[in-house]
């Protein structure tokens, strides 16, 4: 009986493991056994901080929309509260680059809602 060698299968399972370590430490770049660990661990992360970054996205928009409100004689939570009954739909995102690219707009908007 012969013994199962790594064939073309195993080559390319090995070689798709190596490519995504390349760049590791020691032998985290060269060995199929510490590769694949580190990649793993890595994609974990990897998905975790993707909604991770999302959560920070919105708390940096939050600090420079309260910022900016507080410069024109209001708080964040009175804006957006006043901004929903008005029935203006701009999002968070939009609200921060206009605090930071276009104070004058951004005030504009809070003396339109207050």
């Amino acid at each position: 009986m012969a013994r199962a060698k790594g064939g073309f299968k195993t080559r390319r399972r090995r070689k798709k493991i190596l490519e995504r370590a390349s760049g590791y430490y020691s032998a985290g770049s060269r060995t199929i056994k510490i590769a694949s660990e580190r990649t793993d661990r890595a994609g974990v992360f990897a998905y975790r901080d993707r909604k991770v970054k999302k959560r920070e996205f919105r708390r940096l928009w939050t600090v420079r929309i309260n910022a900016a409100a507080r410069m024109n004689g209001t708080t964040y939570s009175r804006l957006i509260g006043a901004l929903s009954t008005a029935g203006i739909e701009l999002d968070r995102k939009t609200l921060a680059d206009m605090a930071i690219n276009d104070p004058q707009g951004f005030a504009e908007i809070c003396k339109s809602v207050n």
